[in-house]
This record gives C-alpha cells, structure tokens and sequence, in this order.
C-alpha cells in the first residue's frame, strides 16, 4: 500500500487540507474508488476505510493482479465533515457539482479541478454517492445515460438493482458524467444510509466492489456472488407524497413487496397527536426509496416505488 498526497490546499489560519489516497498494487490505472464528497457523508467514509483494510490484506497475501493498480480515496472534503456541514463551509457550494473543475476558480472548483486531475484516466471509476433527501435507499448501481454508460459491467457488483438515469442539466457538473465523457466506466453505488454507519449495507456495499474486481480480473476475491442485477429507468419508479405536514411514522421499509392501497405511512398531528393522514402505495410494487427524518413537509418525497413489471432486463 502506497498513502499519496492526491490534492493539497493551502489554509492560512489551520493545517492545510490534504486530500489522501490509498494505493494499491501497481502498473495501469485501472480502478479508482472515491468516497465522500460531501461532509455529512459518514457511510460512505466508513466504506472506504473498510476496502483499504481488505485491499491492504489482500495486496499482503499477492491476491491483486500484477500490473493493475487500485486507488481509494475516502474522502474529498474533511474540512466539511470536521466541521458538520455538509457543503463546503464557507460558501455552502457542492464540490460535486463542479466537475471537472476549475483550477483558478473557486475553492470548490480548485479542489474539484486537482483531484479530477489525478483520476480522469482510470478504467473504471467508482464513487459512494448520497441523495439530496434524507432517507433510504435499497443498494444499487446507478448510472448516466451518456451513451457510454455499460450495464453488462455494472452488473458485476452482484447488487440488486442497476438504475439508468437520464441527464439533467446540473447533471453535467457531477463527477459521474465527467468520468464518463473522459473515457472513465462510472458507477455510483448507494447503499442505505448516508450520516451514520449502517453496517449491514455497508458490508454489502464492500463486497460488490470487491466483486466487481475479481470478476474483471483485478483481485483474486471469491466469496459471496451477490445477485442477478436487474435493469431499470429512474423515469420508472412512481412517486408518493403526502397532502399534510407532520410527524411521519413509517410502518414499510426499503425493498418490501407492497400492493395498491397498502398503508405505507402515517402523518401525525405534530402539536395534537391525531393521525391525519395515512401514507398508502398506488402500485403493485417494491418500496425503492423511504424518507427516513421524523418530520415531513407537506408535497414532499416520503417514497419511490418500483412498479412490478418496470424491469428492463
């Protein structure tokens, strides 16, 4: 295992922020594993920390592939995560969604410029990505519909779900797109949480990136296969909200079966204690998505299901 310096930047009242690396074995650039962009992303993190761990046992025991090298980079933005925020803390802008980046712009443009700089040539590029709610997804690859996009090799992480995502505009600055169209296979993986450590999931999550290497001749790892993924468009999954704000009490969890008119939730009067409203599924379905926070808004996401029968292949 090799510790590099991937980015530094320089602070004038604290220690300067350095961005590490972890590499393993040597020869091409083929496989680059990132985690948290953002400073509330502990999973993702922990995830990291935990294939550094493996890879490094691994490298010990001769078990990666001689002129393939690996490189894990846990975390792009610890300044954000010391100080609980997640965007950057001074002008709350998302580092990712300002790839490529930018080396004389702002910081976040800085930071993004230097470490796209380090890993736009990888084979393969892997980032544990978070949503923008609160809540729990069922693990998944998820991809851009750029063109290049290859759902045969996403289906080597063994998780149960690959979901095709067509770009949006702001969809152009994320790190994913950009790999893409520098020549990069991206594959984002969720797993359940994001701001603390799942451990169930986050086990999963290792084991599909370890699967994924062996399968394409990176790693010698044999132990669980994972699933037959199956292939799906974000455009597919159906969206339930709420009519009234209030407590939400959930009483279905991610990747349940659920049937129309299944009671998925309920909406408590947050001063009076009434239920007020009952959260029901309008599909056949298996619960993709859950809001995972004790209180919701009124029109906001509680849920996303996948219809039966939406699968592509």
């Amino acid at each position: 295992m090799i510790k590099k310096t991937i980015f530094e930047l320089k602070s004038l009242y604290r220690e300067n922020m350095r961005i590490k690396g972890y590499q393993f074995g040597d020869g091409e650039k083929t496989v680059c594993i990132l985690g948290a962009t953002r400073g509330n992303e502990i999973q993702q993190v922990y995830i990291c920390s935990q294939l550094v761990n493996t890879l490094k046992l691994l490298e010990e025991q001769g078990k990666i592939t001689d002129g393939k090298s690996i490189m894990v980079i846990p975390s792009i933005n610890s300044y954000s995560m010391n100080t609980q925020k997640r965007f950057w803390p001074t002008d709350n802008t998302d580092i990712n969604r300002m790839f490529p980046g930018y080396y004389l712009g702002e910081t976040t443009q800085r930071i993004a410029s230097g470490v796209f700089e380090q890993i736009n040539s990888y084979k393969y590029g892997i980032q544990f990505a978070s949503f923008y709610i609160p809540g729990i997804f069922t693990p998944h690859v998820r991809m851009l519909k750029t063109s290049y996009e290859n759902t045969e090799t996403a289906k080597d992480f063994g998780l149960p779900y690959i979901m095709l995502r067509t770009p949006k505009p702001y969809d152009t600055t994320t790190l994913n797109y950009n790999w893409q169209l520098w020549g990069t296979q991206a594959f984002s993986l969720y797993t359940h949480e994001t701001d603390r450590i799942d451990e169930e999931s986050a086990l999963q999550a290792q084991d599909a990136v370890l699967n994924f290497l062996d399968k394409n001749g990176i790693i010698d790892y044999k132990r669980h296969r994972g699933y037959i993924s199956e292939v799906f468009e974000n455009s597919d999954l159906v969206t339930v909200k709420p009519h009234n704000s209030g407590m939400f009490m959930s009483v279905r969890n991610v990747n349940e079966h659920v049937h129309k008119g299944d009671v998925l939730a309920k909406i408590i009067h947050s001063f009076e204690g009434n239920v007020i409203e009952e959260i029901k599924s309008p599909v056949d379905g298996t619960v993709f998505f859950a809001h995972s926070s004790n209180l919701c808004n009124e029109h906001s996401l509680l849920f996303r299901i996948l219809p039966d029968g939406k699968i592509k292949y």
